[in-house]
């Protein structure tokens, strides 16, 4: 028996968001290229806020003497959070090593083709007709056209 997919706010925007890639990306190089890209801007963007708060953390322990610390981000939060960001951006580094490797795959047109095929039984266009219409009789959802709105 097989278990219901949680139906939490959370958990249903990360189906939508799966299905959405998969079907936006559905072969095998663009799952690479997206996924590369992707760590490559998450890398970047913590790079980014890291080094922010190390300047402002510099900048506060320098002025420590003479001027009140600021309501912002305390020290100690900005301390932690660099802590924490150090490890973050160690893990993207680990994770595009691995990516690299992934980018040694290369595959053949055929099984880009089944790559294809495949993203379309997983995720089908929510906005086809005959997956609307289904949908609608599944759910017996008030928006179908042939239903009369009664208030």
């Amino acid at each position: 028996m097989t278990e219901e997919p949680c139906q939490c706010s959370d958990c249903q925007r990360f189906y939508k968001e799966h299905d959405r890639l998969i079907r936006e990306f559905p072969t095998f190089k663009q799952q690479q290229e997206l996924n590369w890209a992707s760590i490559q801007s998450f890398r970047t963007l913590c790079s980014k806020v890291t080094n922010e708060l190390q300047r402002q953390l510099s900048e506060r322990e320098s002025k420590k003497d003479t001027v009140p610390e600021e309501k912002h981000i305390s020290v100690e939060d900005l301390t932690e959070a660099l802590d924490e960001l150090e490890s973050v951006n160690a893990y993207l580094y680990s994770i595009e090593a691995l990516m690299e490797r992934i980018f040694d795959t290369r595959i053949s047109n055929n099984i880009e083709s089944k790559f294809k095929e495949i993203a379309n039984e997983l995720a089908p266009d929510p906005l086809n007709t005959d997956r609307l219409i289904l949908n609608r009789l599944f759910h017996q959802t008030p928006d179908s056209p042939d239903k009369k709105n009664i208030n």
